[in-house]
């Protein structure tokens, strides 16, 4: 994979008030990954009175931020920080472990690193 090779894809499910995000981060995250994907979540969140979001986020391709997707990613989560019920970030690296304690301090719902996908999804599905 090229260093400049870099987005976010989104897939997104509606269940009664669930609502369940599966995002794809690669390579370096711009603003302007954030312009394209930003009104899409906005959207699907505010299709439900009383959403609870369950997100999986495979992280394993992603090489981080730029400053100013760093900013536009924390105003995400932080504006929805009581609508997210729980996190699942997959990925291989020891910093996404660290950004997952980091999400973990900002919403009110679980966040949990994995190294498997496998287990993240289960772990995202049993709402129990």
């Amino acid at each position: 994979m090229s260093d400049s090779f870099h987005g976010i894809s989104i897939g997104t499910e509606r269940r009664q008030s669930d609502i369940y995000l599966t995002l794809t981060l690669s390579g370096k995250l711009t603003h302007e990954d954030y312009i394209t994907i930003t009104p899409i979540i906005e959207e699907v969140i505010k299709t439900v009175k009383s959403p609870q979001v369950y997100a999986l986020i495979d992280a394993i391709d992603f090489k981080g931020w730029e400053l100013r997707a760093m900013w536009d990613d924390f105003q995400i989560v932080l504006s929805h920080s009581h609508e997210f019920k729980r996190v699942a970030i997959y990925g291989g690296k020891k910093w996404h472990r660290l950004a997952a304690l980091i999400v973990n301090w900002v919403i009110s719902g679980e966040v949990k690193y994995f190294r498997d996908k496998n287990q993240a999804i289960l772990w995202i599905e049993n709402k129990s």
